[in-house]
């Protein structure tokens, strides 16, 4: 149970639009910026991507979503990579309950 320190709403009544802003920007101090990756993490993650769909194996692909300007938030999904489309560069994870389709320039993990 949190302390009255730790939640402001038990201190006082507040609007609904005071608590609306506080939560947002409590959620906005979870927000980063794209990870920068080198040319070989980008080359080895295609490559795994590339052995999964051909070997019919599933992967953890965890990938940036931008939420405000350059700051975003991680996803991580695991499934089997259905389809690889190199022209609109997107990768198609396929999972027991969701399809996914991830832009390959926001990948930043791959694991097997």
């Amino acid at each position: 149970m949190a302390s009255k320190i730790e939640n402001p709403f038990s201190m006082r009544f507040l609007l609904p639009d005071q608590r609306t802003m506080y939560l947002q920007m409590k959620e906005d101090d979870k927000l980063v910026p794209m990870p920068i990756l080198e040319q070989d993490e980008l080359e080895s993650f295609h490559y795994q991507l590339r052995d999964a769909g051909r070997e019919n194996y599933a992967v953890a692909i965890t990938w940036w979503k931008r939420k405000k300007n350059s700051i975003g938030t991680t996803c991580r999904m695991w499934g089997k990579v259905e389809w690889i489309d190199t022209n609109i560069r997107k990768v198609k994870l396929l999972t027991d309950e969701d399809v996914q389709w991830i832009p390959m320039d926001t990948i930043i993990d791959v694991r097997s």
